[in-house]
């Protein structure tokens, strides 16, 4: 199993970046998946989630409104949309399913002016 984050960046306050994961080793289309992240000095959370078919997403209440999760099963990739990003979004974002056994390296999401 393997997840490869991209997409991350230093962003002003306002601003938007779009992060992708490519994921391989399992059969992707069956599986929910989610965005995590972890800011320095806290425990990882999960931010967005959505089931496989793409029916259903929830996000979590301090992204609710300003981040999008999507995913294309042919490309076996999962998207995050983020808009009106604010400084308490920097974090190192992941991608991994609803029940992770391993991590990827993660992208770094910076919002500071």
């Amino acid at each position: 199993v393997q997840f490869v984050e991209s997409g991350g960046g230093l962003v002003q306050p306002g601003g938007s970046l779009r992060l992708s994961c490519a994921a391989s080793g399992f059969t992707f289309s069956d599986y929910s998946m989610r965005w995590y992240r972890q800011a320095p000095g806290k425990e990882r959370e999960w931010v967005a989630h959505i089931n496989n078919l793409s029916t259903r997403t929830n996000y979590a209440d301090s992204v609710k409104d300003r981040f999008t999760i999507s995913r294309a099963n042919a490309k076996n990739s999962v998207y995050l949309q983020m808009n009106s990003l604010k400084p308490e979004d920097t974090a190192v974002y992941y991608c991994n399913t609803v029940a992770p056994i391993s991590w990827g390296q993660g992208t770094q999401v910076t919002v500071s002016s």
